[in-house]
């Protein structure tokens, strides 16, 4: 029998906090600002985008406490049970001074009208703890969720590239308490169920991957929350009610990643960070839509099982996930079942899961040599925005130069992701050349009933995936390159 505990506990820079009564859809900006006065986090967007809300959360990782950028704006002060929150007003350097980070953006003029600049210092801040004396692609990648438009981020990146010089984390304040803050997470994370409130404003916080799925097969209308990135807007930006919740974020269990020779496996807690190295290792074709996926913040939170699990028809990974033939493992209860991530799609807002029923892992078989493997992105920006459409394109040519095998899918075209397969079927049997390619671009209006929407219409999202088509056969056969070499 799990014991249960009822209070949200955690650590708040240097004080350890309590709480007994906490709202489902508290979030930790609006706590932070009204509750604690801490108002050097500010709401820009309210929604993750901008970043001026950036805070630090450490979590423990084996024995040690990791901490990573999030927008405070759409996380929840429930999922934060035995963690460490750091604001920007816990930053200092010896003997009162400005911390080391805050001293480089002061001297290269980083800040102008100074609202997104705490938000900045904090992603500035844990891309230091990590590499003091980062490179420039590694500074504009931790600032691809800071959005500034005072100062054209020259000078933040200058700040970046300097704050080395003023200080190294072996002198900062979460090193000196690093002990004590391990040791009070340790002491937080006692094994037991956290239980606050009742009804639509019950908050469970499970003890283990068993206790989740106990919990959830007794309340399957509970709202399933693990990063927020999605759930988080329900909120801040429809008013929605999302009560009762249950955070499973902490839930080790639920972020291992298991590879062997032929495939790899991602538990549905594993972050889009936390999957990057594992991802550029076995599949390097999807190392730039990865880091196209929202901004530094977002990649921290959000989970590879959430992405699917909310069946989005613009979800990022499902497309590529699809062409690689991915297999989604569900689990309700003890009972668990294995189904093909194409199959788990039904409708607009309908999966295949059951009440009670989550996902618990997807498995990626790893490309097989000599196939050909890509995934493109279409977006308004090319950071940080979300796909007008997605497109992934798997084949293998034999060594006659014909399409033994095709697997193309694509997200955003229709009420799910799903294949192509009248494409498919136009390219399989036939000489790999641009006449095969032409003559399959009509059969895309046979797979896909285009979506028009805000972000693209359907005339121009079925001219996307066409061109994109054409697109991996220029890249596949070579001429991608010579004609980019050549327009350059």
């Amino acid at each position: 029998m799990v014991e249960v505990a009822n209070a949200i506990r955690f650590l708040l820079n240097g004080e350890e906090i309590t709480l007994t009564d906490v709202a489902p859809d508290l979030t930790l900006l609006d706590w932070l600002r009204l509750e604690r006065r801490l108002r050097g986090s500010k709401e820009g967007c309210a929604e993750g985008d901008c970043g001026a809300c950036t805070v630090l959360v450490g979590r423990l990782v084996g024995d040690e406490v990791i901490y990573d950028s999030v927008t405070a704006c759409i996380r929840f002060v429930g999922s934060l049970h035995g963690t460490h929150v750091v604001t920007i007003e816990h930053l200092r350097g010896e003997n009162g001074a400005l911390h080391p980070v805050q001293q480089a953006m002061v001297d290269h003029h980083g800040s102008q009208c100074g609202f997104c600049t705490p938000g900045i210092v904090m992603s500035l801040y844990g891309l230091w703890m990590r590499e003091p004396s980062p490179t420039r692609p590694a500074i504009e990648k931790a600032l691809q969720g800071n959005l500034c438009r005072c100062t054209g981020y020259t000078p933040i990146i200058r700040a970046g590239e300097a704050m080395g010089t003023y200080g190294q984390p072996q002198g900062d304040v979460l090193w000196a308490e690093r002990i004590a803050v391990k040791d009070t997470i340790k002491s937080i994370n006692d094994g037991r169920r956290v239980v606050i409130g009742e009804g639509d404003k019950q908050i469970i916080v499970p003890a283990s991957l068993d206790d989740f799925a106990a919990v959830y097969e007794a309340n399957p209308s509970a709202r399933i929350v693990a990063g927020s990135t999605d759930v988080g807007l329900w909120v801040t930006k429809f008013m929605r009610n999302i009560g009762p919740v249950i955070f499973i974020g902490h839930l080790q269990e639920l972020k291992r990643i298991a590879e062997n020779a032929s495939e790899v496996r991602f538990y549905a807690g594993v972050s889009y960070s936390e999957a990057l190295p594992v991802i550029q290792a076995n599949f390097p074709q999807l190392g730039e839509l990865w880091n196209r996926i929202a901004g530094e913040q977002i990649r921290n939170m959000g989970t590879i099982g959430g992405n699917i699990a909310n069946g989005s028809p613009i979800g990022d990974t499902p497309p590529p996930f699809i062409a690689l033939g991915a297999k989604l493992s569900l689990r309700r209860g003890e009972q668990r079942r294995e189904i093909k991530l194409e199959d788990y799609f039904v409708a607009y807002g309908k999966q295949d899961r059951q009440p009670g029923e989550f996902v618990a892992s997807v498995t990626l078989p790893l490309v097989p040599a000599g196939e050909k493997f890509a995934t493109y992105k279409i977006s308004k920006r090319r950071e940080e925005d979300i796909s007008a459409l997605c497109g992934a394109f798997r084949i293998f040519v034999n060594d006659a130069g014909v399409v033994d095998m095709a697997r193309i899918a694509f997200g955003g075209m229709a009420a799910t992701p799903k294949r192509a397969k009248a494409v498919e079927a136009m390219l399989v049997g036939k000489p790999w050349t641009m006449e095969t390619v032409e003559v399959a671009l009509a059969a895309f209006a046979e797979d896909y009933q285009t979506l028009t929407d805000m972000r693209a219409s359907g005339e121009y999202r079925l001219l996307s995936a066409q061109n994109l088509l054409k697109r991996f056969f220029l890249d596949t056969t070579g001429q991608g390159q010579r004609l980019q070499r050549e327009v350059a």
